[in-house]
């Protein structure tokens, strides 16, 4: 199960597409989390690109949280496609972001 809302990775979504101008944002944003919260975010993108598959979520937790050695932040702004994989990520786990995405670029 993760341990970070749809809406923060909605927020962290939105922010990744505009890097060049949100990259200290997102990076504030993303060192706020908890660390569950951050090795839930770190496995949800794994699973988005390929690296896990959605029944192995349990084990991405676990391999996100014993393999983190590089600041959360700066091993996903490295990341190419990062937007891409989280959202890919929630569809395998049969969740969407589509409606937080919305309510935060209306402001909602």
């Amino acid at each position: 199960m993760l341990e970070i809302s749809v809406n923060k990775i909605a927020q962290i979504v939105l922010m990744s597409r505009e890097l060049n101008r949100a990259e200290g944002e997102l990076r504030a944003f993303i060192d706020r989390l908890s660390e569950e919260e951050q090795t839930s975010l770190v496995a949800l993108m794994w699973i988005g690109r390929g690296s896990f598959e959605p029944e192995e979520l349990e084990e991405a937790i676990r391999t996100a949280a014993q393999e983190a050695t590089t600041p959360t932040a700066d091993y996903l702004l490295g990341t190419p496609h990062l937007s891409d994989h989280l959202e890919n990520g929630l569809d395998a786990l049969g969740l969407s972001a589509i409606d937080e995405e919305d309510d935060l670029i209306r402001g909602g």
